[in-house]
């Protein structure tokens, strides 16, 4: 057998580290131990890194991406006498003078989703003409079931029609957490990204949807398969649109609420506990004489803390390039029963399902005792909350916990509660601990749903 002669490549490689500079109106290479700024107008955070042997030259680039986005409590969002929603996303004094200096009229794209135009629709219209503002609104139902690419493409076609600069001209979205999902998808999409903004009008999405820089729409029957990773410009949440919702459709924010608090505040889940029926029969809004200032400064606390907690999880991480997120808590399961019952089931009374039976399976575990399992279960309970449904069956746990691991890197990641208001990532739950904990859920929980359960 002949000798097999292996090359020391390595050896040969040369490997040189690229700074880019522009000068005037072009950018430049220019060695990076050789770029000296008191020359240059400016010096790129990106880096191109050049890599040659005797076979092949290879250029590898490293250029981050940054982005700003503001996330503002603020009220009267439609108020005439506040400039928010037109001028609150830019964040440079200077330009923002320029811009009121030009006293050219501005130009907006808003999308609405047509059950919040019944509503607010002429106070929107009579927003936009007292700012002198070219505009133009169109309504829409987004509704999870038509959370679809079609409807983003008619959204494309009218922003098209309308002509945008695609740079200062953002696209507004004013809805719930499908709306502002959708709209953020097209707007990535037109012109490769358009700044958009967006105004949640449901306790679900100004508290989730409206923080982070997921979009997204469902496709081949699964939630959120399409999507992309752009936050918007801004987003501007006003709790005062949260007084015209149905109470079923606060107790579905409050269950993300919720999810944040099992998470990673115990304040949060003492507060819920304590003002929960409070917070629902106000909804978040100032009861005056009926309990006073106490039901705005519960409300303004639940949501700020809600919001900073998912903020800390979502900005270091808004690519998820870091596969283990608490915020994945309820949303393992739930994906799959949502789609599998539409429309029966609202977003966070999917989520409730699924956290209340993750919580069987972490005192199945070991990490939760019986009282704080139960304590836990009656605090959703007081809030309104599905705790248990039929169609979670152990088939649809293990088909959902199957897809988990495709899409997350071959390991589960179940965030599970390691006691009230603290979790951890798990990956070696066993299939004997998932059938237990079905078992006892179903047992418990199944008789105060006036169903059967199909273990």
């Amino acid at each position: 057998m002949g000798k097999v002669h292996v090359r020391d490549n390595a050896a040969k490689e040369k490997k040189t580290e690229f700074r880019l500079v522009r000068v005037k109106d072009t950018w430049k290479r220019k060695l990076g131990k050789k770029v000296n700024k008191n020359k240059v107008d400016c010096v790129s955070a990106a880096k191109i890194f050049e890599t040659s042997t005797v076979k092949d030259t290879t250029w590898t680039v490293i250029s981050p991406i940054t982005f700003t986005y503001k996330v503002t409590e603020t009220r009267g969002l439609l108020d005439p006498n506040s400039d928010t929603l037109l001028l609150g996303h830019i964040t440079d004094p200077q330009h923002l003078e320029e811009i009121k200096a030009l006293n050219k009229p501005l130009k907006r794209f808003v999308v609405v989703d047509q059950e919040v135009y019944k509503i607010y629709g002429a106070k929107i219209t009579e927003y936009l003409e007292f700012h002198n503002v070219l505009y133009k609104i169109l309504a829409l139902p987004t509704t999870e079931e038509n959370k679809s690419m079609e409807v983003a493409l008619t959204i494309l076609e009218e922003v098209n029609n309308f002509c945008l600069d695609r740079r200062t001209e953002p696209i507004i979205a004013i809805g719930g957490g499908v709306c502002l999902d959708i709209v953020g998808l097209a707007a990535s999409l037109y012109r490769r990204r358009t700044p958009y903004i967006r105004v949640p009008t449901t306790l679900l999405s100004y508290i989730d949807a409206s923080v982070g820089a997921k979009t997204g729409v469902n496709f081949a029957n699964c939630k959120n398969k399409l999507g992309t990773y752009i936050p918007p410009t801004a987003a501007f949440l006003d709790l005062s649109f949260i007084q015209t919702l149905p109470r079923r459709h606060i107790c579905n924010g409050v269950a993300e609420m919720l999810k944040m608090a099992l998470m990673k505040h115990r304040g949060l889940f003492e507060l819920l506990d304590k003002h929960g029926r409070m917070l629902l029969e106000t909804k978040f809004q100032d009861a005056g004489s009926i309990y006073g200032q106490s039901s705005f400064q519960a409300a303004s606390r639940a949501t700020r803390i809600a919001i900073t907690t998912m903020l800390e999880e979502l900005a270091p991480n808004l690519w998820e390039d870091d596969l283990n997120r608490l915020v994945d808590f309820g949303h393992l399961i739930s994906p799959a029963l949502e789609m599998k019952v539409l429309p029966s089931l609202l977003h966070g009374e999917a989520v409730n399902i699924d956290m209340s039976y993750m919580v069987y399976v972490a005192q199945e575990c070991g990490l939760l005792s019986e009282d704080e399992k139960q304590r836990i279960i009656r605090c959703m309970v007081g809030l309104e909350l599905p705790v248990w449904h039929e169609e979670v069956t152990m088939e649809l746990i293990q088909k959902s916990l199957q897809d988990r691991l495709k899409h997350s890197g071959g390991l589960v990641r179940m965030p599970l509660p390691v006691g009230l208001g603290q979790a951890e990532i798990f990956n070696t739950t066993s299939y004997e601990i998932l059938h237990r904990a079905h078992e006892k859920w179903c047992g418990e929980l199944s008789m105060s749903s006036h169903s059967s359960c199909d273990p």
